[in-house]
Parts: C-alpha cells; sequence; structure tokens
C-alpha cells in the first residue's frame, strides 16, 4: 500500500480523496486543510498544516488554489515526499521553472495532474494521428461551454482569479500540445460582457502550432451547452453528461471527431459525403488511472508521464493567452 496524503480539501481535493480510499493499492494517511468546516468526513484524519502531520507518508497530491502550489511543493520537497501537483503545475511558467530547479537536485518525483492523458480515449485519438488515420493533420476545432453557477465564485479566490482559461481550458491546451504537437503562437479575443465583473469568462482562441496545423478554441463559462471535455466523456460527477462530441481534427484523409472517435474519411472528390465509421473506446476512471502511475512513479516502477517541464509547456501557452486576453476585458 502506498501512503498518500491530501493537500486540499476544495472540489478537485475531495475527488482525490475518493479515489485514494477506493484505490486497491493505495492508503490515504490524512488530508491537510486549514479550514475546519471542511473537516466533513469522519473516516479521514485532519491535519491544518503540513508541519503537524507526523505520519509515514510516501507522496502528496497537492490540490490546493493554483498560487500556494510552488510554496507547497517546496516544502513538500523538503519533508522528502514524492508529489502530484494538480494542473496548472504552477501559478506563472516562472514558477514552473523554480519549482523545477528545486526538484532537480533531488531524488523526488513530480508528476502533474493532467489526468485527461489517461483517457483510453486520448490514447487511442493519439496513436490514430501519430499512425496516419487521417493523413497530415490540418486544422482543429474545439468547443468548451458551460454556464457555471454563482456560487462556483462566491467567497473564494476564484472570485477575482476564476478565469476559465487557467482553471479549464488548460487542458484542452494540454491536450492539444499531446495530440498535435509544439504551440507555437497564439492569439485571440476575450470578453466578460455577461457577469460584468472584470474576470474573463469568454472567448476565441487561434493556435499555431510547429507542424503547420492551426486551431480554434470557442469557450465560456458563462453559456449553457453540450459541449465541453467533462460533458462529453462524462468524467466529472459534478458536471452533467451529454455524450456530444467537442473537438475536430481535420486531416488530408480524414478527420475525426471526440470523444466518439468517429473517423470520416474514405473520400477524395467533393462531390461525395466523407462517410464516418464510428468506435466505441473502453472506459476508465482517469483519476484512478492517475493514481495507478503514480503509485509505480513512487515505488519506482515508472517515470513521470507529466513532468514539470512538460506541464510547464503546456502552462505557457495558457498564460500567453490568458495575458493576451485579459487585457481586452
Amino acid at each position: 500500500m502506498v501512503r498518500l496524503l491530501v493537500m486540499g480539501a476544495g472540489l478537485i481535493g475531495s475527488r482525490h480523496v475518493s479515489a485514494i480510499q477506493a484505490h486497491p493499492q493505495c492508503q490515504l494517511v490524512g488530508v491537510i486543510e486549514p479550514d475546519k468546516t471542511r473537516h466533513t468526513d469522519d473516516k479521514v484524519t485532519y491535519f491544518t498544516s503540513l508541519d503537524a502531520v507526523d505520519e509515514v507518508v510516501e507522496g502528496v497530491v497537492i490540490a490546493t488554489p493554483t498560487g500556494l502550489h510552488l510554496d507547497n511543493a517546496k516544502k513538500v520537497i523538503e519533508r522528502g515526499w514524492h508529489m502530484l501537483i494538480e494542473k496548472p503545475v504552477t501559478a506563472t511558467p516562472e514558477e514552473a521553472d523554480e519549482l523545477a530547479t528545486h526538484l532537480a537536485p533531488t531524488n523526488l518525483h513530480c508528476l502533474v495532474g493532467h489526468h485527461r492523458r489517461y483517457h483510453p480515449s486520448i490514447r487511442l485519438l493519439k496513436q490514430w494521428i501519430a499512425e496516419g488515420a487521417i493523413g497530415t493533420p490540418i486544422g482543429s476545432s474545439l468547443i468548451w461551454a458551460m454556464r457555471k453557477p454563482d456560487s462556483y465564485f462566491q467567497g473564494n479566490w476564484r472570485a477575482n482569479d476564476g478565469s476559465p482559461v487557467m482553471i479549464n481550458l488548460i487542458h484542452d491546451i494540454d491536450l492539444m500540445r499531446f495530440i498535435l504537437g509544439d504551440i507555437i503562437e497564439v492569439t485571440g479575443f476575450g470578453s466578460a460582457h455577461c457577469r460584468q465583473e472584470g474576470r474573463l469568462e469568454s472567448g476565441a482562441v487561434a493556435l499555431r502550432f510547429a507542424s503547420g496545423l492551426c486551431a480554434t478554441i470557442s469557450f465560456a463559462d458563462s453559456a449553457v451547452s453540450p459541449w465541453g471535455f467533462e460533458a462529453g466523456t462524462g468524467e466529472n460527477p459534478h458536471i452533467g453528461t451529454t455524450g456530444q462530441d467537442m473537438w475536430w481534427i481535420t486531416g488530408r484523409d480524414g478527420s475525426i471527431s471526440f470523444p466518439s472517435l468517429t473517423r470520416w474519411g474514405g473520400v477524395d472528390d467533393w462531390s461525395k459525403p466523407a462517410q464516418p465509421t464510428p468506435f466505441t473506446s473502453d472506459v476508465t476512471v482517469p483519476l484512478s488511472a492517475q493514481l495507478d502511475h503514480f503509485a509505480a512513479v513512487i515505488k519506482g516502477d515508472e517515470m513521470p508521464l507529466i513532468t514539470v517541464e512538460d506541464a510547464a509547456a503546456s502552462l505557457k501557452a495558457t498564460w500567453d493567452i490568458e495575458t493576451l486576453l485579459a487585457k481586452q476585458i
């Protein structure tokens, strides 16, 4: 059994707690949460600070607000524990570089929680693209849109720092990098015209990849829609499932829509319609698969799938988008 500690008892922290409790190879040592009103599970040992932990720990899941990631990671390194940091790895690209510097002289591993990479459907999509299932990739279009409740922003750090770019789109941007390669340029437009609270809430993004592929993203946390990774895949128990495709990749010889993994092709004449080939992928819980990997990393059986340096590249592209769009509201 791998002995794990969770820092943070918020929305994602509580999901990590449940995943660890249900995992046959992991044991939950406790949860660090300074807010005692969140000490709600009588089966969990709570600590108000990292300094208060006097148990044997092998790994820590850092699920605190992003602005605390770097400081918390440094403290975990001082304790000599491996860690899984929720995305974004840090608040800024410069902080990610600082974390990598602190980690380098140690024998500790840091895995970053871009958990969507563990979906079997994502692995298959990456394989298909790499094997040329649609020929040379040419374009990509993605939609992420949902209406977050007002309570999501009230009385917490999201009131001032709750942009869907850094909270949500970073997942999609990481998947784009994972499957389509390096991003070399970003541009776009942002808006806050619905809630009018001075916080970026919607926009349109264009990205250029090193391969020559160009992509677009339409996003909003203020609009009702069936399109988004969580809604399409049903991965998040807090978000309603629609099963609708939300990502389309076009290529020289065909196209793929995700998450249905429907492949379109079979023609080379524009007078004929492309033909669909539906596909059914295996279903897995990504947080559980991520825990499998984290346990194997701690035991020394595997190396991190998403390193600090890899996550920093996704953060850099996302940060550039956030910085550009935030100036426009």
